[in-house]
C-alpha cells in the first residue's frame, strides 16, 4: 500500500493562542517535542514570558489580545522569523454566563453577550484570517499542505446550559465557521479542523470546589473523569500531520451531552 506524508513538524514554525496555561500550553508543549519551533500568543497579564523562558530556546512569547488585528500581527511576524508559517492552534477565549432574564426581572447583559462573542468569535475569525494569510504564501510542504489550523470549540456549541447564551453562541459560531473555512482555504492548500472539548481539567475549572470538580467528572459517561489537556493536545497533533482531517470539528468529550444545568 502506498504511503501517504503526513505533515512533518520538525523545524516548522506555530502559534498557539492561549499559550499560556491550560489547552494552549500543552499544545506548545506537544509541538515543542516534535521539533517544531513555538510562538506562544497570550494576554500581557498572563504568565506567558515566564512559560516560555521555562519551554526553552525554541519558545518565545508575543503578548497580544486576539481580537488586535496589529497585535496578532506582531504574532506572525515573530513566527516567520523562524521559519515559515506552518501551524496555528487556536486555544484563546473566556467565559461569561447571561440570563436572557435576570432573576431580578431585568433583561440579561448586552454588553457581556457582545465581549464573549467578540473574543471567541470574532477572535477565531481575526487570528485565523491572519494565519491564513501567511500560510498561503508558503511552498507546499510533501504532503500537500502549506498549513494546518486547529480552533476550539465546545461540547456547548451543542448543548448550552441555562445562563451560558454567550459561551454556546460564540462556540457553536465557531463550528459553523469550520467548514466555511476549510472551503475557502481549500484551493491554497490550507487545512481548517476544530477540537470540541467537552469538561477539561483547565485553570478556569481549578478555582471550583473539589467536591464539585470530583462531581464533575463521574458525569462524564468514559473515562468518569476530567480530560487532561495534554489529551487536547494530542488531537491537535494529530489533526495537524494528517492531512485528510479538513472542515471536521471533533468532539473531545468521553460521550457526554451536556445537561440544562
Amino acid at each position: 500500500m502506498e504511503k501517504v506524508n503526513a505533515m512533518d513538524l520538525k523545524n516548522i514554525s506555530a502559534v498557539v493562542t492561549g499559550g499560556a496555561s491550560g489547552l494552549g500550553l500543552a499544545s506548545a508543549k506537544r509541538l515543542l517535542a516534535g521539533g517544531a519551533r513555538v510562538t506562544i500568543a497570550d494576554l500581557p497579564t498572563s504568565a506567558g514570558a515566564e512559560v516560555a523562558a521555562s519551554l526553552g530556546g525554541a519558545a518565545r512569547f508575543v503578548a497580544a489580545d486576539v481580537t488586535d488585528t496589529d497585535a496578532m500581527q506582531a504574532v506572525y511576524d515573530e513566527a516567520e522569523r523562524h521559519g515559515p508559517l506552518r501551524a496555528l492552534v487556536h486555544c484563546a477565549g473566556r467565559g461569561g454566563a447571561v440570563r436572557l432574564v435576570e432573576k431580578d426581572g431585568s433583561p440579561g447583559s448586552l454588553e457581556t453577550y457582545v465581549a464573549v462573542i467578540q473574543t471567541n468569535l470574532v477572535g477565531s475569525f481575526n487570528v485565523l484570517r491572519l494565519a491564513a494569510a501567511r500560510m498561503a504564501r508558503n511552498e507546499p510542504m510533501p504532503c500537500g499542505d502549506r498549513g494546518a489550523c486547529v480552533l476550539t470549540a465546545s461540547v456547548a456549541a451543542y448543548e448550552g446550559q441555562i445562563g451560558q447564551a454567550p459561551y454556546a453562541s460564540s462556540k457553536a459560531g465557531v463550528v459553523g465557521m469550520t467548514i466555511v473555512a476549510a472551503r475557502d482555504l481549500a484551493g491554497k492548500a490550507i487545512r481548517v479542523c476544530t477540537i470540541a472539548p467537552g469538561l477539561f481539567d483547565t485553570p478556569l475549572l481549578a478555582r471550583v470546589p473539589q467536591p464539585v470538580r470530583e462531581a464533575l467528572g463521574q458525569s462524564v459517561p468514559h473515562p468518569a473523569r476530567l480530560g487532561m489537556p495534554d489529551e487536547f493536545a494530542q488531537l491537535a497533533l494529530h489533526i495537524l500531520e494528517n492531512s485528510m482531517l479538513n472542515g471536521e470539528t471533533i468532539r473531545l468529550d468521553g460521550a457526554i451531552r451536556m445537561a440544562p444545568r
